[in-house]
C-alpha cells in the first residue's frame, strides 16, 4: 500500500515468479521450474555474478522466456542467457529487461483518461474518467461533468479495471528464441548485480600473557540486490577487481540482520587461488535472502605466537619532503600518547597459517575472573600468508611520552643544527617494557645524526627508530642531535 491506497483487480494477470514459456503461435504458459543449481559469486566492491541454471520445455520454432526472479539491481548490459542441452540448435533472437513495476504511480500514469472507483476512508465512493494523479492528487471528471479532487492519503482503496500491459511485478528479464528440436532444455542465465558484497570479520582472543592469541574469522556475506537466493552456492573473490563503477552502484547500500552460523569441526569454507586472487567457496548450499546479512565461520586457529609492543611518535606522521623546512618550530606537535600495537604473522611456520581477506578484527582479553573485555578494534587489508600483521589498538593508560627541542641553530646559511630531547615514563608497578620510538628526520633529505644516546636503526630515507627499555616506575631519556644541509 502506498499514501493509504489499495489496488484491487477484476482480472488477475500477475507473473509472480520464476520461468513463463509461451509460444507465439498456440502455445500455452508453462509452470516455472525450479531451479537446477544456484551460482553466486560476490566480490568485496559490492557486486556479484549471478548464474542460475532451470530445465523447461520449449516448443519447436520461436519461444518467449520471462524470467522474474532477477536482482532489482541487475546490469542489464552483463545479461546472458545459452542452452546447456543444444547450445548450436537454440538460438537468442531478442533480449530484453522490463522494469516498469506496479506502484501506484505507474498505475494511475496508466489510467489517464479511463474509468477507475475510488473509495474514501469515510465510505464515499466516487467513480469517474482520471485526468490526473500526480502530486499526490487524484483528480476524476463524473458522469455529471464536474471535476473533483480527492487526496490519495484519505483513500481507503482505489479500484482499477484490470492490469495494464506490459506493467509487472517485479524486475524481467525477456528473451525471444528460436529453438531448432524443442523439448527439454536446461538453459542457464549469468549477470551481474549490484547491492550484494562480503567483508571478513575476525575475533581475536589474547592470552593474559600476551604471547598467544586464538582467531575466530568469518565471512560476512550482505544481500540487498531485490531478490532471494534459495539453496545457492557462495563463492567470494578476495581482492582488487578492477570494476566501472556507476550511479547504481554509488547507491546500494546494505541493510538487514546478522544471523551467525554454528561453528563445526570442518571447515566450512574452502580457500584456493584463483588467477590473481583468493577464492573463498562457502562449502554448503545456504539461502541468502534479500535485506539479509549472514556469516560464515572460515578460519579458527589457537595458540597462534603474538606480540604486543608500545610506539611514541612525538614528532609525528611524515609524507615525504616538499622542499627545505627552516621553521624552528616546525615538528613540535606536543604530542604524549604513547600507543599499544598486537602483532603476529600469518605464515605457516610460527603464525597464523592463513590467507587473511580485508575486514574488521576485534581483539579481546580474558579478565582475572574469566570474562572477555575488548581491547581494541582496527581493519586489515588484503593479507596473504607469509606476511605480518601489525594491529593499533589504542593508547596505553600507564605511559607517557615527552619530546622536547632543546636546540637549534644556524651553523652557516645552508646547514643547520638541532637537538631533541624525549623522555618515556612507565607508570606501572611492575613490568619492565619496550618502547619504539620513530623519528622521522623531516626538515631535508641531506641529513647526518651528530651524536646519540642510545643504538638506532635507520628504517628508510628519512627515518631511524629507537627502542628502549623502560623499568616500571621509572623512565628513559633518548637524546640525539642531527644536522641538515641545505641546497644554495
Amino acid at each position: 500500500m502506498k499514501k493509504g491506497i489499495v489496488m484491487l483487480f477484476s482480472i488477475a494477470v500477475l507473473a509472480m515468479g520464476g520461468f513463463s514459456v509461451q509460444a507465439q503461435e498456440g502455445g500455452g504458459t508453462q509452470t516455472p521450474p525450479p531451479a537446477d543449481g544456484v551460482s553466486i559469486t560476490i566480490y568485496n566492491q559490492g557486486s556479484a555474478l549471478v548464474q542460475d541454471r532451470r530445465t523447461f520445455t520449449l516448443a519447436a520454432g520461436e519461444s518467449t522466456i520471462d524470467f522474474t526472479d532477477v536482482a532489482s539491481t541487475i546490469d542489464g548490459t552483463s545479461v546472458s542467457i545459452k542452452s546447456i542441452t543444444d547450445p548450436s540448435g537454440t538460438q537468442v533472437l531478442e533480449q530484453n529487461y522490463v522494469y516498469d513495476l506496479v506502484d501506484t504511480s505507474a498505475l494511475l500514469m496508466r489510467y489517464i483518461d479511463q474509468t477507475i472507483t475510488v473509495t474514501m476512508s469515510d465510505g464515499t465512493v466516487y467513480g469517474g474518467i482520471l485526468l490526473s494523479g500526480a502530486y499526490g492528487d487524484i483528480i476524476l471528471r463524473q458522469d455529471d461533468g464536474q471535476v473533483i479532487v480527492l487526496h490519495s492519503v484519505d483513500a481507503r482503496d482505489v479500484r482499477f479495471p484490470s492490469l495494464p500491459s506490459g506493467l509487472i511485478t517485479r524486475p524481467t528479464l525477456r528473451w525471444f528464441l528460436n529453438s531448432v528440436a524443442g523439448g527439454e532444455q536446461q538453459m542457464e542465465l549469468r549477470y551481474l548485480a549490484y547491492g550484494m558484497s562480503w567483508t571478513a570479520d575476525y575475533n581475536i582472543t589474547l592470552g593474559r600473557d600476551n604471547k598467544t592469541l586464538d582467531v575466530n574469522g568469518w565471512v560476512t556475506v550482505t544481500n540487498s540486490s531485490g531478490t532471494t537466493y534459495t539453496d545457492a552456492q557462495i563463492k567470494l573473490v578476495a581482492g582488487d577487481v578492477n570494476r566501472i563503477i556507476d550511479q547504481v552502484a554509488n547507491e546500494m547500500y546494505a541493510d538487514g540482520m546478522v544471523m551467525r552460523a554454528a561453528a563445526a569441526p570442518a571447515s566450512q569454507v574452502e580457500q584456493r587461488e584463483f588467477f590473481e586472487y583468493q577464492l573463498y567457496e562457502v562449502a554448503r548450499r545456504v539461502t541468502l535472502g534479500n535485506n539479509q546479512t549472514k556469516q560464515v565461520e572460515f578460519v579458527t586457529r589457537a595458540g597462534v605466537p603474538a606480540n604486543t609492543f608500545y610506539v611514541y611518535e612525538g614528532g609525528g606522521l611524515f609524507y615525504g619532503y616538499g622542499g627545505p623546512i627552516y621553521d624552528q618550530n616546525y615538528g613540535n606537535y606536543g604530542v604524549t600518547n604513547v600507543g599499544t600495537y598486537l602483532e603476529f604473522s600469518t605464515a605457516a611456520d610460527g603464525g597464523l597459517d592463513a590467507d587473511l581477506p580485508a575486514g574488521r578484527i576485534r581483539v579481546y582479553q580474558q579478565d582475572t575472573d574469566g570474562s572477555a573485555l575488548l581491547i581494541g578494534e582496527n581493519t586489515i587489508t588484503h593479507t596473504p600468508k607469509g606476511e605480518n600483521v601489525e594491529l593499533y589498538l589504542g593508547n596505553a593508560f600507564d605511559l607517557v611520552g615527552e619530546r622536547t627541542q632543546k636546540s637549534f641553530q644556524f651553523v652557516t646559511d645552508t646547514v643547520v643544527q638541532e637537538t631533541y630531547e624525549i623522555r618515556i615514563r612507565n607508570r606501572k608497578d611492575t613490568d619492565t617494557v619496550e618502547v619504539r620510538v620513530p623519528e622521522h628526520l623531516y626538515r631535508w633529505s641531506n641529513w647526518q645524526i651528530l651524536t646519540s644516546s642510545h643504538e638506532y636503526t635507520q628504517t628508510d630515507s628519512s627515518s631511524i627508530e629507537y627502542r628502549v627499555q623502560v623499568p616500571p616506575q621509572g623512565e628513559t631519556v633518548i637524546t640525539y642531535t642531527v644536522q641538515y644541509s641545505f641546497p644554495k
